[in-house]
């Protein structure tokens, strides 16, 4: 299955890519398929299941499905609007649908979080009923949010499972799904990893403007660094966690120029970048998962590293670094995941990381072989990490948990090309070992709360 730049950096809202914009755009496809029914729904009711119910609350998913159901989607969403619309929920208990009339959705009695068993098939599970004025059930379906913003019906879960296609394939000229075949199509043809992703979307997106469209995926995230170098106070949730991306900043600035800066500065540049887009995406402002909300701080520190700390920076390296790092995010999610949920926080930061190591050792000018160990060596060094997010909240560890992916992903960056690209372990051995890791890793560290620092520390 092709994964196109569009799909690894989608712009939408935190705290969460799993939590907060899959269920919203599942609420918003169920609308859609209810109104291509023949029936005369009366009232709506949704459950959450596994880790979209253990950490709901603190990743605001169940804000996300009423912002859903009253036709909000992501990409677009006017946060004031949709706060008003939330009001007028509130008030009258009433979903005004178009084509749908009136229906009836108590947010307290129909919005579900059933803390039991999940659902079979993935730990991000939400049934959604539409049912007549006899209380019976007309129309049902079940979605899982398998990470990124990707939403999936359990039919389609269960085809993706039997290896087929979920939407129909476009055939594009260099079809690797492993970094094997990446490597041997580079070679033949004699091209970068980054002109054989641009003309693979191209070929999907052959009325889009590419260069602008992804220069926009840019605009928004460093857009994003710059309204969380801008905030202060405390984030949202009751843990009483305090933004220090500007206080940081301003140290930064007042510091510059200075005789004898300590060497190892730039790694607080790379991380108080990466901290501004995590409290933004804590406060549930604008961001573009990379490849998730949770881990989206990693690649846009990675970027401003380039443009601020390397010579000859362009506006071309800052393409050829997203085009790249997408293709090496879909590598991952094709063979593995980038749900936390899923395999962990190793899916979220270690593909983060992975990704902007590939990104940036492409924009220094990196050969295809050592694009393919930057990624490794930063995936290599993620393995295992679990998602334990204090009181279910896109807080503790992840801001800072962001701050080191991208320090590791300039360091995995700078090792690969210090060397020829060969290297021990491959890629795909890496992107199986994360699979096989998660597979076998408990739930309570995979996004549930229910272990690691989410059982150790104590909220205050």
């Amino acid at each position: 299955m092709f994964i196109s730049v569009f799909d690894i950096f989608k712009i939408g809202i935190g705290p969460s890519s799993s939590h907060t914009m899959g269920p919203m755009v599942a609420a918003a496809r169920f609308l859609s398929s209810l109104k291509a029914i023949e029936a005369a729904p009366k009232r709506i009711m949704v459950s959450l299941h596994g880790s979209l119910a253990f950490t709901g609350k603190g990743h605001a998913t169940d804000r996300a499905v009423l912002l859903g159901l009253l036709g909000h989607e992501p990409a677009t969403i006017d946060l004031d609007q949709a706060e008003r619309d939330l009001e007028m929920l509130a008030e009258t208990g009433r979903l005004s649908v178009p084509g749908l009339g009136s229906l009836s959705f108590d947010r307290e009695a129909d919005l579900v979080f059933d803390y039991g068993p999940p659902l079979e098939g993935h730990s991000n599970g939400m049934v959604c009923r539409a049912y007549d004025g006899h209380s019976r059930i007309v129309f049902e379906e079940t979605y899982f949010s398998v990470g990124g913003g990707f939403v999936l019906t359990s039919g389609e879960l269960a085809a993706l499972a039997e290896g087929e296609p979920v939407r129909e394939e476009i055939p594009v000229p260099y079809p690797f799904k492993t970094a094997k075949q990446m490597l041997a199509m580079g070679k033949e043809h004699g091209l970068t990893v980054s002109q054989m992703k641009r003309e693979n979307e191209l070929v999907r997106h052959p009325d889009k403007d590419l260069d602008e469209a992804v220069d926009a995926i840019w605009n928004a995230m460093n857009s994003c660094i710059e309204r969380g170098l801008s905030q202060e106070g405390q984030l949202p949730g009751g843990l009483k966690v305090k933004r220090r991306a500007r206080q940081i900043h301003e140290k930064l600035i007042s510091e510059q120029g200075k005789n004898q800066p300590f060497e190892h500065k730039v790694m607080d540049w790379l991380a108080v970048y990466a901290m501004a887009v995590n409290e933004e995406n804590a406060a549930g402002g604008r961001i573009v998962t990379a490849p998730t909300n949770g881990a989206a701080g990693v690649i846009p520190s990675t970027v401003r590293y380039y443009i601020d700390h390397c010579p000859d920076c362009s506006r071309e390296g800052i393409r050829t670094f997203l085009l790249v790092a997408a293709a090496i995010g879909g590598l991952i999610k094709t063979n593995a995941s980038i749900s936390g949920a899923e395999v962990g926080c190793q899916g979220e930061v270690g593909s983060a990381s992975a990704m902007a190591a590939a990104g940036l050792c492409a924009a220094l000018g990196g050969t295809n072989e050592q694009v393919e160990n930057a990624a490794e060596i930063a995936l290599e060094h993620h393995l295992g990490m679990t998602c334990d997010p204090v009181g279910g909240l896109v807080q503790v560890p992840c801001i800072e948990r962001n701050a080191l992916g991208a320090v590791k992903a300039v360091t995995a960056a700078s090792l690969a090309l210090r060397g020829d690209g060969t290297h021990f372990v491959p890629l795909d051995s890496c992107i199986e070992t994360m699979r096989q890791t998660g597979k076998d890793m408990t739930d309570k560290y995979k996004e549930t709360s229910q272990g690691g620092l989410a059982v150790n520390v104590v909220e205050c």
